[in-house]
């Protein structure tokens, strides 16, 4: 077994050491999730963390870690008798992003129950992890499905296998640590509230820190039990400090004043639902706990906010994660204040100071610098990100200034025709393993779902010739059949924006901003990856490369200028070059085209004929596409509507894109081929 790096010696990352330390000293406080770009420690202090986890006692011999003080009455490997057990170190138990539903579950033996009767069933990996850490590195790119399972467990405490009526249940209590970099894409809502706490991560600016994690991780490299050895005494302290917080934690007090900040503090970020307040409040006893106080202060209440609420407070995908600190100071003395004549004076925050004793106190001392530099937007060529107002919006050369997105609303579905085989998603039909059940055929490879009915048929003949003479179905490997089940898929959605000079009346732009980033939430929501190339002046451009990172969309747009001829060509060619190649990269993704233009073509000779000519070539190839016709005026040129027909596709106006319009219902984008 390898030589995990030591928590203490990792550099800087105070914020990512305290969050996973506080759910050491409180497993109830729900887990944390790591935000951050590649190569910032992430994972190295989930796997250093546990190493210092307190041992925990395990019924011998059972596969599903229980108890040997209260073991779980319905544990498959029961039940069992109280006795002393045995200590072994926590586990932690790391989630591939492409494991099975199996593996992550369990599996049953279904030749076996149905030939004997018996529940043969192997434990997955949410047994493993029952009474340790559950870890699930790009936790953002995890299929549908497996968060499903995920979810269900972490709420019940529980995991639950159920086949053709074969039932198991087992104990699934865990530290859930997730890590993902948000330029891959985000987390669905749901998941993002399971998380009790966020935090972001990201290298140093300091030339000294750098050098200093550079300078240990080649020491580590070189000798790891060595280097292990050199940090023994940091790591005993800090777990001792550990084992000290859990046996205060449960005396420490939770006043009626600082109960009432955590409620004016949710409430004033309108984050949804309960569970950001029972999360602030076991954070904010764990803090204290782990400075080593048997009381909470509004210091801790501060902290706590700024670990759980971020991720609790986003309304779309488009939203910065994060917390005004102003406001959450001034709604903190509000509260103190409305408490004052109960003796809660001196407990409320200093605006001036990022963190106090019940902070970041305990974390071993490092030698600190600026780790996380604000993050701005990009500034455009206009200087400055805000848009401007109604005033004249041209520029020298004739580039327009980027305008805001109007209102995003909900679309109407756009699919794409036939029957799929790519990754799970919610947009077009596909074969699935999950789904309604459609036919049977042989199984490929491992059993993962069994058509009863067919399996029984395929068996049934040969009874008499088996020798059957009890109750049990004499089962062959070759009777087995797996169910074909149909259900959604992610596609990729590619937009080819039109950005030229015939766009960009300020009002006519922003409408349709807000219909791509509509359609950028709808990609969103449905698992989608996405791609954006524009178009204007004299060539196209692949703004942002197909990727699951819909708010990285969503950023580029709302900064595109506008501008210049309209070589919409180039637009559906250098789109073309674009599913060429993510064809070769991800074949089982079938692409969507989305062109969000006009219709008009300028610039060159015969535009409007090289145009029709780009179209067909995408035609030819099949390539599900619509148009989104943004011509505006009374006169009317029908080119958008053109240019559709040349896709094979169709054509949508603004209007018609919506999803509580009355233009009719929704719309299957038409393959190639399709009869006219």
């Amino acid at each position: 077994m390898s030589t995990p790096y030591p928590f203490t010696a990792i550099v800087g990352q105070d914020d990512l050491r305290l969050g996973l330390l506080l759910n050491a000293v409180s497993p109830a406080v729900g887990g944390v999730l790591v935000r951050g770009e590649k190569g910032t420690a992430k994972s190295t202090a989930v796997r250093a963390l546990a190493a210092l986890m307190p041992e925990v006692a395990v019924v011998s011999g059972c596969r599903f870690s229980c108890d040997p003080v209260v073991p779980d009455p319905a544990c498959p490997d029961g039940p069992h008798e109280a006795a002393a057990g045995v200590s072994r170190p926590a586990r932690t138990v790391e989630l591939p992003v492409g494991a099975s539903e199996d593996r992550l579950v369990g599996a049953l033996d279904i030749e076996r129950a149905l030939s004997e009767g018996v529940k043969a069933f192997e434990p997955g990996l949410l047994a493993d992890a029952h009474r340790g850490i559950l870890y699930v590195d790009e936790v953002n790119l995890l299929h549908d499905h497996l968060v499903d399972l995920l979810l269900d467990a972490a709420a019940m405490g529980a995991s639950y296998v159920e086949r053709e009526g074969v039932s198991v249940r087992h104990a699934a209590r865990f530290l859930l640590v997730g890590t993902m970099n948000p330029e891959e894409g985000e987390l669905r809502p749901q998941l993002l509230d399971r998380f009790g706490l966020t935090v972001e991560v990201a290298a140093s600016r300091d030339t000294d820190q750098r050098v200093e994690v550079v300078r240990r991780r080649l020491a580590y490299d070189d000798d790891p039990a060595g280097f292990a050895g050199r940090w023994a005494q940091e790591e005993e302290a800090l777990r001792e400090r550990i084992a000290a917080a859990r046996v205060l934690l449960p005396r420490v007090v939770l006043g009626d004043a600082v109960l009432r900040q955590i409620a004016a503090t949710c409430a004033a970020f309108e984050v949804d639902g309960m569970r950001a307040d029972i999360v602030m409040a076991r954070t904010a006893t764990a803090l204290a706990a782990w400075a080593g106080r048997d009381e909470v202060t509004a210091e801790d209440v501060r902290q706590a906010a700024l670990l759980a609420l971020p991720h609790r407070r986003r309304r779309n995908p488009f939203d910065a994660p994060g917390l005004d600190e102003d406001k959450l100071d001034d709604t903190l003395r509000d509260a103190a204040g409305d408490e004052a004549g109960n003796g809660d004076d001196g407990d409320e925050p200093d605006p001036d100071g990022p963190g106090g004793g019940g902070g970041g106190g305990g974390v071993p001392p490092q030698d600190s610098g600026p780790d996380t530099p604000e993050r701005g937007g990009d500034a455009g060529p206009e200087q400055g990100g805000d848009a401007p107002g109604p005033g004249r919006p041209s520029t020298s050369g004739g580039e327009q200034q980027p305008v805001r997105a109007s209102e995003p609303f909900r679309t109407k579905m756009l699919s794409v025709p036939g029957l799929g085989e790519g990754a799970a998603g919610r947009r077009s039909r596909a074969r699935t393993e999950h789904g309604r059940t459609t036919g049977a055929r042989r199984p490929e490879g491992t059993l993962t779902k069994l058509h009863l009915a067919a399996t029984v048929q395929a068996a049934a003949p040969h009874q008499r010739a088996r020798g059957r003479s009890g109750r049990g179905l004499v089962v062959r490997r070759d009777d087995l059949r797996q169910a074909t089940r149909e259900g959604r898929e992610g596609n990729l959605v590619l937009f080819v924006v039109d950005a030229s000079g015939s766009m960009a009346a300020r009002q006519r732009m922003s409408a349709v901003k807000g219909a791509v980033m509509s359609l950028l939430l709808d990609a969103y929501q449905r698992r989608d990856k996405v791609g954006l190339v524009t178009f204007r002046g004299r060539e196209a451009e692949v703004v942002l490369p197909p990727t699951s990172s819909v708010d990285a969309a969503a950023a580029r747009l709302e900064s595109l200028p506008t501008g210049g001829r309209t070589p919409l060509a180039a637009g559906l060619l250098r789109a073309h070059d674009v599913l060429r190649v993510e064809r070769l990269r991800d074949p089982s993704r079938r692409p969507l085209l989305v062109v969000v233009t006009d219709g008009r073509a300028t610039g060159g000779p015969d535009p409007v004929a090289l145009a029709a000519r780009a179209g067909r070539l995408h035609a030819a190839e099949g390539t599900a596409s619509v148009v989104v016709d943004c011509e505006s005026g009374i006169v009317r040129l029908g080119l958008a509507a053109q240019l559709a027909r040349d896709l094979g596709g169709t054509a949508v106006t603004l209007d018609e894109l919506r999803a509580d319009s009355i233009a009719g219902l929704v719309k299957d984008v038409q393959a190639a081929g399709r009869a006219a």
